[in-house]
């Protein structure tokens, strides 16, 4: 049976992002989800994120009245199907629990967020020995839509202040990503790498949320601990960056921006389950021209190959 290792940048990405957080400075629309398990037909899970961030802050990142908290949880369904050994498709469906926190007053909104599904080609997939050793490398590029099934509330965005439009479901707009896949690995130890890039397009109230491009790459390196078992250790690194929001034509300040991340985690498979983890910490920053800044996120997840 071939088997695949591949990883999508949420951002799935996810993420990565595929999520609350794909329009909000805690990730400036990362598709990343970590090392996918391994799987040559289907898979399908469940993946839960966790992202904070702080908003509203002030000038040389004083904190004032404004300053809020906020949460950011997704427990999000996914798959994925491989036909003919090169197509595979994958899609997805979050549903987002949004909380802040300003001066003791907690608002919360939860609901469905914004589902969309992506297809991939294999253009290579190549094995060949190395001495003793086998190195294998593949790459895979795909495009994809997301639909706007979480709920955008134009009355969340504060014209009067310095507030980006993040707190929300769902960017109301139908948008489109491609994505680039590469994978070397040399017997057990191997690199993942991985780029996203999602156009937005405008939704019904007038409002386009800016282009998003990530970027990550992770080393791992695989222990076969008993014949159904293996532990999968990996790190590396996840960039990002989003352009500027337009507003009925104009450009907002308060919006667009870079983060990269140092990534760690580990993934495990027994035999036809796989979980995993995955924690990023902010190592350089500049979110919504300094209004925004991001804390520490973590994925998880548990996944069934069939």
């Amino acid at each position: 049976m071939k088997k695949r290792l591949s990883i999508l940048t949420l951002f799935l990405t996810l993420t990565v992002s595929s999520f609350a957080c794909d329009i909000c400075g805690c990730g400036v629309g990362s598709y990343y989800i970590g090392i996918l398990p391994e799987f040559s037909k289907k898979i399908a899970g469940i993946r839960y994120r966790y992202n904070t961030l702080r908003t509203h802050i002030g000038a040389g990142g004083a904190i004032t009245y404004l300053t809020t908290e906020e949460t950011y949880r997704t427990a999000e369904v996914w798959g994925g199907w491989t036909i003919n050994n090169k197509f595979r498709i994958m899609g997805y469906v979050p549903v987002s629990f949004n909380e802040k926190l300003n001066q003791g007053i907690t608002t919360r909104r939860n609901g469905l967020g914004d589902a969309g599904v992506q297809g991939f080609y294999q253009l290579f997939d190549n094995r060949r020995t190395v001495g003793r050793r086998l190195l294998v490398h593949s790459f895979w590029l795909g495009g994809g839509v997301k639909l706007p099934t979480g709920k955008y509330d134009d009355a969340e965005k504060n014209t009067g202040s310095e507030s980006a439009n993040i707190f929300q479901l769902g960017s109301g707009s139908v948008d489109f990503t491609f994505n680039g896949m590469y994978d070397i690995r040399l017997q057990d130890a191997g690199i993942n790498m991985a780029a996203s890039y999602k156009v937005n397009t405008r939704n019904g109230e007038d409002y386009r949320y800016g282009n998003k491009f990530s970027a990550n790459a992770q080393a791992y390196y695989k222990f076969r601990i008993r014949k159904f078992v293996t532990v999968a250790p990996n790190a590396g690194i996840s960039y990002e960056r989003a352009a500027k929001d337009d507003d009925d034509g104009f450009s907002v300040d308060v919006s667009g921006g870079y983060a990269l991340l140092g990534t760690f985690g580990a993934e495990v498979t027994f035999s036809k389950i796989a979980v995993g983890a995955n924690f990023q910490a902010p190592m350089s920053q500049d979110l919504a021209g300094g209004f925004v800044k991001a804390n520490n996120r973590a994925i998880a997840h548990v996944s069934f190959i069939f």
